[in-house]
C-alpha cells in the first residue's frame, strides 16, 4: 500500500491531463505521457462492473487498457489476470529524509536548479526519451517546482525534475547521458532536489524506480533511501 501522503504528492507533481471516476476506480488521461498518467487505480471498493466501466473509459480516451495495482492487492491483480491482463514494470516507491540528503553542500557547478527549464535541459530530456508528452506533465505540475541541471567536467550531462506537495518533494525524470554515467552525477542531482525540497518546506524526498533498474536502485540505496510502497502495471492488449 502506497502511503496517502506520497500518493497525493505524486498526483500533484506528476499530473494527468484529466481524471474520471468509474465506481471504485480513478482513471487518468495521459495523452501519451506514460503509464502513471494513463492508468486506472483503485481508490475505493470496486466491483467487476467497475472494471468494465474503467475499460470503457480507457477506450473512449484512446489509451491502452492499463491498471496500476498496489503490491499485495491480490483481489484486483487476480481479477485482472482472469481477464487476460499481464503484470508489467514492478516499481518501488523510495523515500529518504531531505535533511540528510542535502548534506554535504552541493557544489553549484555540479548541480543547479531553475525554472522554467533551460533549452539544454529540454534537449537532455529529449535525448533520454522524455519527449514532449512527458515534458507537458512537468509544465502542468504545481509549484513549487524546478528543473535540475547536472554538469560534469564543465558540460551539461544530466537533468531531473522536482516538485513539492505538502511535506514531500517528488523527484521525476532523472536522466544522465550514457557517456557520463558512473561518475556520481546522478547522486549530486538527487541531493540538489533534496535541497530544493528543504527550501520549500519538504521533510522527505520520494521517487519511483522500477525493480529492473538495478544501477539506479543501488545508487538510491547508497544515498539512504528506503522502500515506502510498491506497485505494478497490469495491461491487456
Amino acid at each position: 500500500m502506497i502511503p496517502p501522503e506520497f500518493e497525493a504528492a505524486w498526483t500533484a507533481t506528476w499530473p494527468a491531463v484529466d481524471y474520471a471516476h468509474e465506481g471504485g476506480f480513478l482513471i487518468a488521461r495521459g495523452e501519451g505521457g506514460g503509464g502513471r498518467v494513463s492508468a486506472a487505480r483503485a481508490v475505493a471498493d470496486w466491483t467487476d462492473a467497475d472494471i468494465d466501466d474503467a475499460e470503457t473509459r480507457h477506450r473512449a480516451w484512446g489509451q491502452p487498457l492499463l491498471f496500476s495495482v498496489d503490491s499485495g492487492d491480490r483481489d484486483l491483480s487476480g481479477a485482472l489476470a482472469a481477464r487476460g491482463y499481464r503484470e508489467t514494470d514492478p516499481t518501488l516507491i523510495l523515500v529518504a529524509p531531505a535533511t540528510r540528503l542535502a548534506e554535504p553542500p552541493i557544489p553549484p557547478v555540479t548541480a543547479m536548479d531553475c525554472w522554467p527549464p533551460l533549452a539544454i535541459q529540454r534537449d537532455l530530456w529529449a535525448q533520454a526519451g522524455i519527449g514532449p508528452e512527458r515534458q507537458a506533465i512537468i509544465e502542468r505540475a504545481r509549484h513549487p517546482k524546478a528543473a535540475i541541471l547536472g554538469r560534469s567536467r564543465d558540460r551539461a550531462a544530466g537533468v531531473a525534475f522536482v516538485a513539492v506537495h505538502g511535506g514531500v518533494a517528488m523527484l521525476h525524470a532523472l536522466a544522465v547521458l550514457p557517456e557520463w554515467r558512473g561518475r556520481g552525477l546522478g547522486a549530486w542531482m538527487v541531493r540538489r532536489a533534496a535541497r530544493f525540497g528543504l527550501d520549500h518546506g519538504a521533510q522527505d524526498l520520494a521517487l519511483a524506480v522500477t525493480v529492473a533498474n538495478a544501477p539506479a536502485r543501488t545508487m538510491y540505496e547508497r544515498l539512504g533511501f528506503t522502500q515506502a510502497g510498491a506497485y505494478a502495471y497490469w495491461q491487456r492488449d
